[in-house]
This record gives C-alpha cells, structure tokens and sequence, in this order.
C-alpha cells in the first residue's frame, strides 16, 4: 500500500464528469451485432462445449420457453456482443450474469431475511457496463414475457438507471462501514416482495427433505430418484466427493468450520439446475447434523470460466474457478452463505455452498402493471450497492450524472438488444425444428 493521498470525493467525482469527454453517456446506446458475428447454432455449440452432452437436449429444451429463457440461457452471447465495444474504463466487481431472477431473498447467517444478487457463476472484476446493460436488456424481456408493453418496459427500464445512478450518488458519500453494512431487507419494498418473502421464509431444509428425499429402508433418508433432473450416483463419484470434502472444509471460514464439523454426509445425488447452467456437473449433498431434524443441504457445482474473460485483456486468469466465483459473492453480497467453500475433483473446479436456505426469487410472469416498474427499480439498487461495494463510487457517480441522459440511453439500448434475442430466438427455434439442436421440453 502506497503512502499517496487518495483524491477526494469531488476530484474523483471531477473524474468521473471528465470521462463523458471520452465515453459520451449517448454511445452507450451503440448496439451493433459484429458484421462477422457467427452462426448462432456454432456458436451455442462452442459456448457448450464444456458441459454434458447428454444433458444439453435440457437445456435447449428450456431455452425454448421464451425470449428472456432464451437470454438466461445464453449469457456468453451477450458476452460476446457487448464485451468487444467500447467502455469507460471503470472497474467493479461484476456479477457477470444480472438479470431480473438472479436476484433474491435468502436467508443472513443470523436467520432474517435479506434479498441482492444470488447467481455468481460469472463474476470477475470488469467495466461496470457490462452488469447494468445485461440487467436492463432482462428488463424489457421479462416485461414482454409478462405481457407488458414496450412502453411500460421502457419506464421500468428508467426506474432501473435512475434508482442505479440515484443510490450510487447515495453510496458514494456513505462512510465505508455503512456501506459494509448496507441490506435491503424484503420488507423495505412493499408489495413488490411480498410473495418472494413468503415462498422464501417456507423454504426451509427441514421442507426440502420432505420434498426430494424418501425413506432409504434403513432409518436413514436419501434422495429421490427421478432421472434425468435427479438422480443417484454412482459409489465411484460419491467417495470421490468425500475425497474433496476436507479441501472444501479448509475453504470455508475459518469461524465457520466448527458448525461444519458437526454435519456429515449421508447421500449424494446428481442434479439438473436452472437454465444457464444445465450441462455443468452438480451434485447434492444431504448432511445431518444434531439428529434426522438437522438437514444441511450442499450443492458442488461446476465452474467454467467466466464468459467474459476473452474480453478483458490482459485480466490474469483465475487458478481456481469455485474460487473465483466464491470471491465474486464475498466481495458483491451484504451477508454471505456460511458455508460457502470450493474444491477440486475429476479434473474439474467446484463452488459449494447451500441448496436451500430460505431462498426464493420472484417470477417474471408477475411482473405486471407497477410492479415492474418498482422490481426493476429496486434490481437497479441491488446492483449500485454492489457495484460501489467494489469500484469507485464516487467516480461512478460523476461519470452517470444527476440528469436522466443515461437512463434514457439504456432504455433505448436494452430495447434494441432485446429486439436481437427475440431474432435469436427464432433462429434457435428454427434450428431446433431443422434438428440442429436436439431439444426436451416439458422437464
């Protein structure tokens, strides 16, 4: 650590303004697909090939169910079009896949309820830009998929810049230990949370072992059955997972590791996860600790590099994905999963942590009238409390200004973008009836 003095907020909010000169706010709008941008089925391909050939058919079948299913599933695409253009230059924590449901409610190590970005899979630190275009673009496709008009899309979208340029001039004169502090709980919102906070305070681990485990003939609890979503696996892979449970255990917190210790494996099963991440390997783990009424459910998951890694020159590549991705959470949430950890094994890097803990997240479908507006006002929250937890805020603030130029300029843009993936939809589609992608929808 260098012994300089850091420039004062006003310098650096100074410099923020003075970037305009290089990065005018309006060409953030620029949207232009690359003249030689690849056939979008070898792309989808290539961006794949990492993940389990006979688990794709599930993913595309998924991808099918709308445009913003098919942007969920697709983030190196967006990647690939957004990280080659020009940005200012800003540095923050990114969580490199924001999108309406990749925020939630969940539950703090103390048990109350908080709600931020829950999806970490392809974080690295990168241009601010990149989180908000993605999380705008998300907007005005999960209005289309609730019905909504382009027009109350568009509004939503300059709810979610203005309150992301608004709590960013906020945090940037906030004392460091409060932004630390800072968490929007569920309740804070009003109606637009209201049934996230209550799916979430009903998930519970002693409800899921209810739910995916059964009676394994011996007085003991395992996993259900239902392939190919989930499945037992083999003695070979399970002792292999609790080979790497003491790596694991040496990555979780220090003053965490004793509660750990008082759980232990009991069964292990394979699991198909989500949209974007169906294909990576992920695998459940039920642990009782205290008696059969003390579940603990920990899911390994497989990490790839992050997609936009190929667009930031010169980044050092990480050692260790689950690590990367560990550190992105750390860095980005208020209150981080106890048991958050990674490992390595069969050649492939892991992030662990916990399945089920009070999580919940809204679903697009509802995010009809008002409610879209305030969701989306609230993401853009979430997302600048991260951001300014990460970056300069006070540089961020000066270069977004107090005038709505920037909001205006990203509505234009996410509703642009999303024009893009409705193209990319149909062409998926057409690639699927054609037999280029095999597709299993109904899963």
């Amino acid at each position: 650590m260098d012994n300089l003095p850091r420039p004062s907020p006003a310098e650096r909010r100074a410099a923020g303004k003075a970037l305009r000169d290089r990065m005018p706010r309006t060409d953030q709008a620029a949207f232009t697909p690359p003249g030689d941008r690849p056939d979008l089925v070898d792309r989808l391909k290539a961006l794949n090939a990492r993940r389990i050939p006979d688990l794709l058919p599930i993913k595309w079948g998924r991808m099918t169910a709308s445009p913003f299913a098919f942007f969920r599933g697709s983030a190196g695409l967006f990647a690939a079009d957004i990280g080659p253009a020009p940005h200012t230059g800003l540095t923050v924590q990114l969580c490199g896949d924001a999108h309406l449901l990749n925020l939630g409610a969940y539950a703090a190590p103390d048990g109350h309820l908080v709600f931020d970005l829950n999806d970490f899979d392809e974080s690295l630190a990168g241009p601010w830009e990149w989180d908000l275009k993605r999380l705008c673009a998300s907007v005005v496709l999960g209005g289309r998929e609730a019905d909504q008009s382009d027009d109350a899309a568009r509004d939503a979208v300059l709810a979610l810049v203005r309150a992301y340029r608004e709590e960013m001039t906020r945090f940037a004169g906030m004392k460091g230990l409060d932004l630390v502090r800072f968490e929007v709980l569920p309740d804070d919102r009003g109606p637009v949370l209201k049934g996230v906070l209550a799916k979430a305070i009903r998930d519970t681990p002693v409800r899921l072992l209810e739910k995916v485990t059964e009676d394994d003939g011996q007085g003991g609890r395992r996993f259900q059955s239902r392939p190919p979503l989930l499945a037992p696996v083999s003695e070979a892979r399970r002792q292999t997972v609790l080979e790497a449970w003491p790596s694991y255990f040496d990555s979780v917190v220090p003053g965490r590791q004793r509660v750990l210790e008082v759980y232990a494996p009991a069964d292990i099963a394979f699991k198909v996860v989500g949209t974007g991440s169906v294909g990576t390997t992920c695998l459940l783990t039920l642990c009782f600790g205290q008696g059969p009424e003390d579940p603990l459910f920990l899911q390994f998951k497989s990490e790839d590099p992050s997609v936009w890694a190929p667009y930031l020159a010169g980044a050092a590549e990480a050692t260790h994905q689950g690590h990367r991705v560990a550190l992105g959470q750390h860095r980005m949430q208020t209150w981080v999963d106890p048991f958050l950890g990674w490992t390595r094994f069969g050649g492939q890097d892991f992030l662990v942590r916990q399945w089920s803990d009070h999580k919940a997240s809204v679903s697009a479908k509802v995010l009809r009238g008002p409610l879209l507006q305030d969701y989306a006002g609230l993401c853009g929250a979430i997302l600048a409390k991260a951001h300014a937890r990460t970056g300069d805020a006070a540089t961020l603030a000066g270069y977004l200004g107090d005038g709505d130029k920037l909001d205006q300029t990203l509505a234009g843009f996410a509703l642009a973008y999303a024009d893009q993936v409705d193209q990319d939809h149909q062409r998926f589609l057409r690639a699927i009836r054609e037999g280029d992608l095999p597709a299993m929808t109904g899963l």
